[in-house]
């Protein structure tokens, strides 16, 4: 899973990139991996991935990870290469979804820059997402003029190319009034079409909105949390309440100390832990476990994905050739103490086909090649 970070300068976007990347690596003792400079790979933190270690003790344990990347340079413009537009609006392209980190906080001491010019003005939380937006619309407009032109030459030889016209012709018009892709109403079919087309506004999308420690510690409370909210509820996606500064602190913490931390502030987990599960919620996500004493490990996989597919994760041998699976609820595992105590007792099942994976599901495929 990769998640972009996108924000206006000065919104405590790298700030927050630094420390979730940083905590994600010694939360988990993952090594922190730096592809370039502005990409990092976190473990998910996953507590029954620790259990299985507890429980096994292997000589390697491999949690799923996630990479998150910090996109820079987006200003008013960037459609149309100001700044470094070009190279992170296809950064953005390459994710999955997108964090789009918004500032919730007045700090006179941090200009708030609007666009590419260097005024400070008040901090206005509606109108950073709306440049934001409109440039990952505008984008968008180009990208459907060339599937319209594309599809309009195609129909000469095929007719059911038409329909593509009539879609992104829909979807261009609806561009232009200044709506996001991922808002336009249309059928399975439709939006089959239109997800081939790889649209930046297509994108799900995540709102962290970045207070100060005072807003943070009620954010119900905070008008700015409140706008965000409510633009998010329009189009239906999710707003996580964090505060970049927080983060970097509990970045420096481990074990005991992180959870005395949190306990103070009066928060069950991280921002990044919160991150992690809205993104695997907004994207479908689940993870299986497979253990023993070599390696314990997670997987990610797509919520409704069958166990012949998943077993394709581990490697297509075990797809090709798979028999079943023996599949554990996690549960059940920890309450008996162990897999033979779980065999004794009937709780291991042997799952066909047909069987769809469930989050946390501790499973054995059996496969010959």
């Amino acid at each position: 899973m990769k998640l972009g970070i996108v924000g206006l300068p000065n919104v405590g976007k790298s700030t927050l990139f630094n420390a979730i990347t940083n905590a994600g690596a010694e939360s988990a003792n993952y090594p922190f991996c730096t592809i370039d400079p502005n990409v990092g790979v976190v473990a998910v933190p996953d507590h029954r991935l620790d259990a299985l270690t507890e429980m096994y003790h292997p000589k390697k344990t491999t949690p799923a990870v996630v990479e998150f990347v910090d996109i820079a340079g987006l200003v008013k413009g960037a459609s149309k290469g100001q700044g470094l537009g070009n190279k992170f609006l296809a950064n953005i392209r390459e994710c999955d979804a997108i964090v789009h980190v918004v500032r919730c906080f007045d700090d006179e001491n941090i200009m708030h820059v609007v666009a590419d010019t260097s005024t400070n003005v008040p901090v206005d939380p509606a109108g950073d997402i709306g440049v934001i937006d409109i440039e990952l619309i505008m984008a968008d407009v180009e990208m459907v003029e060339r599937r319209i032109d594309k599809a309009q030459k195609a129909a000469k030889g095929d007719k059911k190319y038409l329909r593509e016209v009539e879609v992104f012709s829909a979807l261009k018009d609806w561009l232009n009034d200044g709506n996001s892709a991922r808002s336009f109403d249309c059928d399975e079919d439709d939006a089959a079409i239109i997800a081939a087309a790889e649209l930046l506004s297509l994108k799900p999308i995540i709102y962290a909105a970045n207070l100060d420690e005072e807003g943070f510690a009620d954010c119900h409370a905070n008008a700015y949390y409140k706008v965000v909210e409510e633009l998010a509820a329009k189009e239906g996606a999710q707003v996580i309440p964090v505060c970049a500064k927080l983060e970097a602190e509990i970045a420096e913490l481990d074990g005991e100390e992180k959870k005395m931390f949190l306990d103070d502030l009066g928060i069950a987990e991280s921002g990044l832990d919160r991150l992690i599960k809205a993104s695997y919620a907004l994207l479908g996500l689940i993870s299986f476990l497979t253990s023993g004493e070599d390696e314990c490990r997670a997987w990610t996989i797509k919520r409704g994905t069958k166990a012949p597919q998943a077993a394709g994760k581990i490697h297509t041998d075990f797809e090709r050739g798979f028999i079943r699976a023996e599949v554990v609820n996690f549960d059940d595992l920890m309450a008996c103490g162990s897999m033979n105590a779980a065999k004794e007792k009937g709780l291991v099942r042997s799952e066909g086909k047909e069987y769809v994976m469930k989050d946390g599901d501790i499973v054995l495929f059996r496969f010959n090649v």
